[in-house]
């Protein structure tokens, strides 16, 4: 506008503008404006665009002219055209999407404007992203999250049952080794499934023999001491899926001992699947009962100077007990096999290990209560074995039970538990105590810092070289109180376990960048120089836990550094793991310091009058443990410290490329 046409214009209207000054006047500062605004038909179609619309989506004027509103508006279907026009104006949050795909908060105020017979809205923008926002998104997140705690959780009971029912299956293993009676496993193709080191011994089998049929050695080893070879191919070889009889045989070996077995078929789910056998020496008798009767004789002498006690029972019907049982009871051997009701005895039964294939399918562990005559109850860690009862027993079915007293262990088990119960309680309310001193201290410490800024308002140039520096002392003591005061919250929280663990996609090459520019402008007045071997790398890592590491280490470099001295932070990966390297030049750790630097309230032998609570690490340590990763330090005095924190990579699904 020149100078003619200015003196027009203040002619005209009194320093009013022409039409078309005005215009260019009013898209001057539409386009200049901070908030992003624009024009909407009512279709959704853009109108108009200020700069400030573009640069917040990223997409230039002519490609928003040619779009409409819900090709960026996340939430375009949430928000009623007919709304805004029935009540003039509206504002409201939703989510916007820029042209590079991120997502991002907005509060819009929109009016409805009819000229004539044109209607649209005009609207202004502005981006909210310090806000938190629970969307629907984050609600399915939170559930996904509680549904992994909850199978951790259970995984976690799981591998110590696992662990308790492994101890208990040695000890059944360990019963069945320790028997005189040598036992295999056949299936129906003939190979032998599982074996008992007994049956080793008794056939003396080398370890170099693979033991199956299809095994030409193994045939042949066999038959070499068998004086009738095909006695035991038809015996043990050759097993029918039909072979539902028991059976009780002898075989003679060429080196004049004689081998008594008895098999029975082996079922799963009430089906034949192979044959199990026992087998014992009778060398000195070949008859059959003699050779049950040698067996019977052997079990009594072995029952009879366990510890382990041992029953027999036949339905509800106790046929042998041996003298361990009565020490246990308190019962005499009379009294429990004349007559006696087993539930007076037995309180309970449960079953604790389901059977593995390699094992005989009339065979489980148990835990059993056992009342004894004085009303104590005492428990028993059991192996029990089912099996026909022969002639001995009338052919009727008999359970073998071998229990060892565990009552001791019970007794220490709920102590412990309730040992853990209290400490947990203890530690809750010991965070609970420090959260509520920490809150009551926020208050007088508030008021003294800002009693502190006003006393700096109203300091005059007389007194002000003596009263500043006073004035400094006390704001950054209350800065330094106030540091304090998080970091003992923080570590409550940490200690009571109450800090969420929540991982989610995070590109760390960018999140370091951020981070280091941030300490560059607030704290450090020492150099930071980060570097990465890769220009992207997404993980997933809980943000809100991994700040606080990082920022801890490098707070820690710079404030045990001297002024202007480089601190190095290193990002990479190797072997599905993320490293995170914080070196400095610094004062250095002692060795005996070392040992316990990440004790809560411990602080280095050489730090002097360096402020600090001794917290920053422990916290540091358990946010690492939270994501199972590693943390270390090497560190000479005098001439600097390196940290390393190891953090496991999980490669997120939506990252869309390969790291």
């Amino acid at each position: 506008m020149n100078s003619g046409e200015y003196t027009l214009a203040r002619s005209n209207n009194q320093w009013g503008l022409q039409p078309e000054v005005e215009m260019k006047f009013a898209h001057f500062l539409i386009n200049h404006a901070v908030d992003a605004a624009f024009c909407l038909g009512v279709n959704g179609q853009f109108l108009y665009v200020n700069d400030a619309t573009c640069l917040m989506t990223e997409y230039s004027r002519e490609q928003l002219l040619s779009m409409r509103l819900h090709d960026i508006d996340v939430d375009f279907s949430l928000h009623n055209w007919s709304d805004i026009r029935s009540q003039g104006s509206l504002t409201f949050k939703s989510r916007y999407r820029t042209k590079a795909g991120r997502i991002f908060l907005v509060e819009i105020s929109m009016s409805y404007v009819k000229q004539q017979d044109l209607e649209f809205g005009c609207a202004f923008a502005r981006e909210k992203t310090d806000e938190i926002v629970e969307l629907s998104v984050q609600k399915w997140t939170d559930e996904l999250r509680d549904a992994k705690d909850n199978l951790q959780q259970e995984f976690s009971q799981l591998k110590a049952k696992e662990v308790e029912l492994e101890k208990s299956l040695s000890l059944v293993r360990s019963t069945l080794e320790s028997t005189a009676i040598g036992i295999v496993a056949v299936n129906f193709e003939g190979d032998i499934l599982s074996l008992n080191q007994k049956f080793v011994d008794m056939w003396q089998i080398p370890e170099s023999l693979m033991l199956s049929k299809k095994c030409p050695r193994c045939k042949a080893f066999f038959e070499n001491q068998l004086q009738d070879p095909q006695a035991f191919n038809r015996l043990i070889w050759e097993v029918s899926s039909q072979s539902d009889f028991e059976s009780y045989d002898i075989l003679e070996l060429k080196d004049g001992r004689v081998f008594a077995h008895y098999s029975k078929p082996q079922m799963l789910e009430g089906k034949i699947i192979g044959r199990v056998w026992s087998i014992w020496d009778i060398t000195e008798s070949k008859q059959t009962e003699e050779a049950l009767r040698l067996n019977a004789s052997r079990f009594r002498t072995l029952a009879e100077t366990t510890d382990t006690s041992t029953f027999l029972i036949q339905g509800t019907r106790l046929c042998y007990v041996n003298p361990a049982v009565e020490q246990l009871t308190g019962y005499t051997k009379e009294e429990l096999l004349k007559g006696f009701d087993l539930r007076r005895l037995i309180k309970s039964k449960k079953r604790r290990q389901i059977r593995k294939q390699d094992e005989p399918a009339n065979f489980e562990y148990q835990e059993m209560s056992i009342l004894t005559k004085n009303g104590t109850e005492r428990w028993l860690a059991c192996a029990v074995a089912k099996f026909d009862g022969g002639l001995d027993f009338g052919g009727n079915p008999v359970e073998l039970i071998a229990g060892i007293d565990i009552t001791d262990y019970k007794y220490a088990e709920l102590g412990l538990n309730q040992a853990l119960e209290q400490a947990k309680q203890l530690s809750e309310l010991r965070a609970r105590f420090l959260s509520m001193v920490c809150h009551q201290f926020r208050t007088p410490l508030n008021i003294v810092s800002f009693s502190n800024s006003l006393l700096k308002e109203e300091v005059d140039k007389r007194t002000q070289k003596k009263i500043q520096p006073l004035l400094d002392h006390i704001q950054k003591a209350t800065e330094e109180l106030s540091q304090m005061l998080d970091d003992i919250l923080f570590f409550s929280k940490a200690e009571a376990a109450k800090i969420n663990f929540a991982p989610k996609p995070l590109e760390l090459v960018q999140f370091c960048h951020d981070l280091v520019a941030q300490m560059l402008m607030s704290v450090s007045q020492n150099p930071i120089n980060f570097v990465s071997q890769d220009k992207s790398l997404i993980a997933c890592i809980d943000k809100k836990l991994l700040e606080p590491i990082l920022k801890n280490l490098l707070d820690n470099a710079i404030k045990y550094s001297p002024e202007n001295r480089a601190i190095d932070l290193k990002l990479y990966f190797q072997n599905e793991q993320v490293i995170f390297q914080v070196q400095d030049q610094g004062i250095g750790i002692s060795l005996v310091d070392q040992q316990r630097i990440f004790e809560p309230f411990y602080r280095g032998s050489n730090i002097d009058h360096i402020p600090g609570t001794g917290l920053g690490l422990s916290i540091l340590k358990t946010l690492v443990d939270l994501h199972h990763g590693q943390v270390s330090v090497e560190s000479k005095v005098g001439v600097g410290t390196t940290f390393t924190v190891i953090l496991p990579l999980i490669k997120s699904e939506f990252s869309g490329s390969e790291l």
